[in-house]
């Protein structure tokens, strides 16, 4: 059986860490995608605001199958 997966990247935030912030991307992202089969933690930043961490982000790039 063949199969196609489309690739799509996604930015998740949190205040306390990126671990937190890669599971608030996909918890949020599996809500609207079907399927979603791999996702791969491309890049890791912070946002900063006077000086301090505001937020932890991690942007993923997650693959999810095409449905009939």
């Amino acid at each position: 059986m063949d199969s196609v997966y489309k690739v799509i990247e996604i930015i998740g935030s949190s205040p306390k860490s990126w671990e937190e912030a890669t599971e608030n991307a996909l918890n949020t992202a599996s809500k609207s995608l079907k399927e979603i089969r791999v996702a791969e933690v491309k890049d890791l930043d912070v946002r900063l605001e006077n000086g301090k961490i505001a937020a932890y982000r991690a942007k993923l790039r997650v693959s999810f199958k095409f449905s009939d």
